[in-house]
């Protein structure tokens, strides 16, 4: 149990920093490496022939144990270490996030006028335990013209979001619908996070 009924999140994410706080959960961020010299800490290069779900889930736990090996190494309180990971899925392929606007128009061309599933995988690792929940949305794109998808692409908004881009912001437009948690598809499905929080001993009203 966290003797301050704080927790420590293991992401970059602002979006999963947000959410916390509207959720009324106290964090610190705990960040991980994720670039050279030294490489990322956990690798999201997807396995051979890994299923969506099975590649989101076993990063998510990658990252909750490195998250908590780390806490112990720099000798932090002792804290429950939240972890996520969010994909999306169309056919059965992984969009990861897009690398320049060549990619992320690829990838809003592929999205647009159909339905695809958004994946994301959350990790409490605590001092008794461990706990992990994936959660799954649908989301419907409407038809899209060539000239919406470069003009979203030339903004900044895709290319740090799974899938080219972010419910939150200035896609909304696109969305016709969706099936599933608002907040997983934004990063953090805060149900499932509350849940798997309260089990390892934090304090959620």
């Amino acid at each position: 149990m966290s003797a301050d009924n704080t927790i420590y999140l293991a992401s970059k994410s602002p979006r999963r920093r947000e959410l916390l706080q509207q959720a009324g959960i106290e964090f610190e961020l705990l960040l991980l490496r994720d670039k050279p010299p030294r490489g990322p800490d956990v690798s999201e290069v997807v396995l051979p022939g890994e299923s969506p779900e099975a590649y989101v889930s076993r990063v998510t736990q990658e990252k909750a144990e490195m998250a908590w090996k780390a806490m112990q190494m720099r000798r932090l309180p002792a804290r429950p270490v939240l972890a996520a990971d969010t994909t999306v899925v169309m056919n059965g392929q992984i969009l990861g996030k897009p690398a320049d606007q060549q990619e992320a128009i690829a990838m809003l061309t592929l999205l647009a006028g159909h339905t695809h599933r958004v994946l994301t995988s959350i990790a409490v690792h605590y001092a008794t335990g461990k706990q992990a929940i994936t959660q799954q949305s649908e989301v419907t794109f409407a038809a899209l013209s060539t000239a919406q998808i470069a003009a979203y692409c030339s903004t900044a908004e895709p290319y740090d979001k799974a899938g080219g881009y972010g419910i939150q912001g200035a896609a909304a437009r696109f969305i016709s619908h969706i099936n599933g948690s608002y907040s997983g598809i934004m990063g953090l499905p805060l149900f499932e996070t509350c849940q798997v929080l309260r089990q390892a001993g934090i304090f959620i009203p």
